[in-house]
């Protein structure tokens, strides 16, 4: 709807709420259709304004015997089958009794609460006239009627601390140039409607309990709504005083027209996503908390991975036996891995995101580990190790370990409080690049490939070997804060507060005629995530063992006899 002009009247400046225009609904494409799909609302109740949310919801002891049919609410999107018995009238009657009491209790306050309304106000001041709209996102289809596990979008999560799928933040300005912030979400689909056993997505008697409006109030310190009054106020909302996060919920980018009020304002709704990068690249102290928390939980994942080498010697598939290891402990401790786990052990570790983990573990090769725990507040950590598979390196493989160190000690001394972002980038180039020319790899000289000219001859050259870069900002996603623009990012000087990656490697592939073939098929990789501090930075991963001796020795602790 982009390319379609504002017809709503316009908002008074502050206010970003204007009146629809009369006769249409400022984009909306009708309320009870965005009310309708969503699962926790019946559409009955969507057309005749009756029970939607915990605010107006039935007591348990009194239902109506007489709900809509239960198909209504399955939540299935077009294409998706099940053939589960659709329930009779007596069958929909006999769940609507004899259940106890709902309860009540309300949760204690989140310790991100305080954080998260600090965050919305900061949001808040950099479009003081505009009215934001952050959506949650939704369940993403993994086959028919199967999802996948759910996790909510990174800058709604920044901005409430909630987990909620469906939910939509909208902050609307006021008149003193700040923002109300209100979140709608959905109801708890419990027993005051049917829906808490005919909708296979959210009703509790398939999933489980899900906090509703109140409950969420009361964690979240935020005013929270029911979901099925959203409609009403994303109608009320003029293109030209609104920017949406976008691509995160379908019905939500349908029901607020994309402002086409000229070349100028095009980009407002990416401005929006820029900016929550650029909030998000300055950890506040909840945030490294977090980040240590899922440092420690994948620095135990490790080395139990360790102590089921053995194991995973024996089987055709051992790479997939480490890979389930660390799963586990990513599940006890946290609330997934952060991303595709990488086992990559023998030649598989010159490919830089070997994530099939399909692979023998061998005896007398190396095994690339690349993983992180992603806590239950959902900040990942990013570690590599390169390990000897026997717990030994051999002569060579200490040899290319012990330059890919070199280089990533280089790295992360560059960090530190004013240094360019690429600082840590270049220092391990360069020892890369010097080690290669020793090792006669480049033909024109570790200089000339380290040029910036991408027009000097011979410049680059020594990426054929270390292809990818050597840093990327960590937090709630394992690369952050992707939206920023350059100059706040790649070109701009680390502060403290940031969290980066420091991960230079060495790849040598086992069909590159270029490099001798002793060579060839090893790959190694070490990273570690660091925080820049007002004196430099923090290994926050420093408790995993780096240099070739601490390795075997730490490895001779934990591989089984």
């Amino acid at each position: 709807m982009s390319d379609q002009p504002d017809q709503s009247t316009p908002a008074p400046a502050g206010t970003g709420v204007p009146e629809p225009a009369r006769g249409q609904n400022a984009g909306v494409g009708g309320e009870a259709d965005l009310v309708r799909a969503r699962s926790d609302v019946p559409a009955a109740a969507a057309d005749s304004g009756g029970p939607a949310a915990d605010s107006d919801r039935r007591p348990a002891s009194a239902p109506s015997g007489e709900d809509p049919d239960p198909a209504a609410t399955s939540a299935r999107e077009p294409g998706q089958v099940n053939h589960d018995e659709e329930p009779h009238a007596a069958f929909r009657r006999f769940m609507a009794t004899g259940w106890a009491p709902i309860d009540d209790a309300l949760p204690s306050r989140d310790d991100c609460a305080p954080y998260t309304a600090k965050r919305r106000a900061l949001l808040g001041s950099r479009f003081p006239v505009d009215a934001l709209v952050v959506p949650s996102g939704g369940p993403r289809v993994r086959a028919n009627d199967t999802d996948y596990p759910f996790r909510p979008g990174s800058d709604f999560f920044w901005l409430t601390g909630c987990h909620e799928p469906d939910a939509v933040l909208v902050l609307l300005p006021n008149a003193a140039g700040e923002h109300a912030a209100a979140l709608y979400v959905p109801g708890r689909s419990d027993r005051s409607t049917s829906a808490f056993y005919a909708d296979r997505r959210y009703g509790e008697l398939w999933v489980g309990p899900r906090p509703g409006v109140r409950e969420t109030q009361a964690a979240l310190e935020i005013e929270c709504r029911p979901l099925s009054e959203l409609p009403d106020t994303l109608a009320r909302l003029a293109p030209g005083n609104t920017r949406v996060l976008r691509g995160i919920d379908q019905l939500v980018d349908r029901s607020v027209l994309r402002w086409s009020g000229g070349q100028a304002d095009e980009d407002r709704d990416q401005q929006l996503a820029q900016t929550l990068s650029e909030l998000r690249l300055l950890k506040d102290d909840f945030e490294i908390a977090r980040l240590d928390e899922a440092v420690a939980a994948t620095a135990r994942g490790f080395t139990e991975c360790v102590a089921e080498i053995g194991h995973a010697i024996s089987l055709p598939n051992g790479e997939r036996w480490l890979e389930g290891t660390f799963w586990r402990r990513a599940r006890v401790d946290g609330n997934d891995v952060g991303y595709g786990s990488i086992v990559a052990c023998g030649h598989h570790a010159t490919t830089l995101h070997w994530v099939r983990d399909d692979g023998p573990v061998r005896p007398g090769e190396l095994a690339l580990l690349d993983m992180g725990v992603e806590g239950r507040s959902l900040y990942t950590a990013d570690v590599t190790r390169t390990l000897p598979i026997t717990g030994r390196f051999t002569d060579l493989q200490r040899q290319v370990y012990e330059v890919v160190l070199r280089a990533q000690q280089a790295g992360i001394e560059a960090v530190r409080p004013g240094a360019s972002f690429l600082d840590p980038h270049r220092a391990a180039m360069r020892v890369i690049a010097t080690a290669l020319e020793d090792w006669g790899l480049l033909a024109n000289g570790a200089e000339a490939s380290l040029s910036e000219d991408p027009q000097a001859p011979g410049a680059g050259l020594h990426r054929r070997y270390t292809l990818h870069s050597t840093s990327h900002m960590l937090g709630l996603d394992v690369h952050d804060c992707a939206q920023a623009r350059d100059a706040a990012y790649r070109d701009a000087t680390l502060e403290p507060g940031m969290v980066l990656t420091v991960e230079p490697g060495l790849y040598f592939q086992p069909d590159d005629l270029t490099v001798p073939p002793e060579l060839r098929g090893i790959g190694v990789r070490i990273e570690d995530d660091i925080l820049v501090t007002r004196q430099g930075w923090r290994n926050m991963s420093a408790a995993l063992p780096r240099t070739p001796e601490d390795v075997e020795n730490w490895m001779g602790r934990h591989l089984p006899n």
